[in-house]
């Protein structure tokens, strides 16, 4: 583990209980726990969070994804489903500020720990509620995964070539870290109004939610013109070149001339002004008419050099333009090592290791990562006699 936050933390004070798996509804109570809020992990006895199978492997029995994943939150085994479970959560509920839960809709209600008997024992509660589909509508009952709200949502039908299949938009996770995200902003939304009237309430997310609302003119556009984007590979709507372009050295950059007066900058360092302007390139509806030309065009002048050259060019004629990297060069870059994008800890059962640092960052209250995900269980005892005595 390392050392302790080096400052009290934005939500010091807080307590939060978790009682969700997997990654979206837990996200919510990381992101809360980064920032100093005390954070208690339920999980079933014997077993724990799935998430502690999910993802490579380690010596200390758990993988990185749980490690990463379980920063800063105490672990205890607590079984809801019996009368002794739903006692012990009663009295912890009625003593914390927040929790995190992504049963499916009903579940908590049939062990006897709904919203209505939790916010009665502690009307200050704020409830975040995390599944597939929220908590009303004909599909609320199904299960879900984040592959499944990524289609669901829309995002994964955009992604992947023109007339090849739908691919994922990345990682299959992006839903899941977006609805975290989305609840814990519903939760500092909800934190706010307590201030004003004292009481607590409840935060409804669905995992497509939130990817779905990420989505620009998705919806406006269709509703507006019938338009249905479809897949454009690299490439996006109402701009052109923005894509990625390959390099002499074997290598990808994006660049992206969101408007005219960035695409004459780009084609001035290309020594090409005769296609801006009133050039055949020069305006947006141009370039959209002959949007593979265009493409082709730029990919023509990347293509004679390195990425580095290209970059230099860019940033020498201030046209917004980036490596697109892989992981084994983000561990090299030295942006991502001046901000401490990557930050490297000991912990005490799985050794070094380096995990992704704490985002926003804060100027008098910043996040930390205090330790790692924990075993399972290793915090039962001191748990129930910080909070209950």
């Amino acid at each position: 583990m390392i050392g302790d936050c080096p400052s009290p933390g934005a939500f010091q004070g807080l307590k939060v209980l978790d009682l969700a798996t997997f990654i979206a509804g837990p996200y919510c109570a990381t992101y809360l726990a980064e920032f100093g809020a005390d954070v208690v992990k339920i999980e079933l006895p014997g077993s724990g969070d799935p998430i502690r199978k999910f993802g490579t492997p380690t010596p200390s029995g758990d993988t990185l994804v749980w490690l990463s994943e379980g920063r800063n939150k105490r672990s205890i085994e607590l079984d809801l489903r019996t009368p002794e479970g739903a006692e012990t959560l009663k009295k912890l509920a009625a003593q914390a500020d927040i929790l995190c839960e992504n049963f499916q809709p009903g579940t908590l209600e049939r062990w006897g720990l709904g919203p209505d008997v939790l916010q009665a024992l502690n009307p200050r509660l704020i409830i975040a509620r995390v599944t597939a589909y929220g908590q009303t509508g004909p599909y609320s009952d199904r299960p879900g995964f984040g592959r499944i709200a990524n289609a669901f949502s829309g995002i994964s039908y955009l992604c992947g070539e023109p007339g090849a299949p739908p691919a994922s938009p990345g990682t299959a996770t992006l839903s899941d870290y977006v609805t975290g995200l989305f609840a814990a902003l519903g939760v500092l939304t909800a934190l706010r109004a307590r201030d004003r009237t004292g009481r607590g309430q409840i935060v409804d997310v669905g995992l497509y939610e939130g990817t779905f609302r990420l989505l620009d003119e998705l919806a406006p556009a269709y509703a507006y013109n019938g338009f249905v984007r479809e897949r454009m590979g690299a490439g996006t709507v109402n701009a052109v070149p923005h894509s990625h372009y390959p390099t002499k050295d074997g290598k990808w950059v994006a660049i992206a001339c969101t408007n005219d007066k960035i695409f004459g900058r780009l084609t001035a360092i290309m020594d090409r002004m005769d296609v801006t302007g009133e050039g055949f390139y020069g305006t947006i509806a141009k370039r959209e008419a002959r949007r593979a030309e265009v493409d082709a065009f730029v990919s023509h002048w990347t293509s004679a050099m390195t990425r580095d050259e290209i970059l230099a060019a860019c940033e020498t004629g201030q046209v917004p333009c980036g490596p697109v990297y892989g992981i084994d060069e983000i561990f090299e870059d030295p942006q991502f090592a001046a901000r401490d994008n990557l930050v490297q800890i000991v912990d005490e059962r799985a050794g070094p290791l380096t995990l992704p640092n704490v985002c926003p960052r804060l100027s008098d209250t910043p996040g930390s990562i205090r330790w790692a995900g924990r075993e399972l269980g290793a915090d039962t005892a001191a748990v129930l006699a910080d909070w209950l005595g």
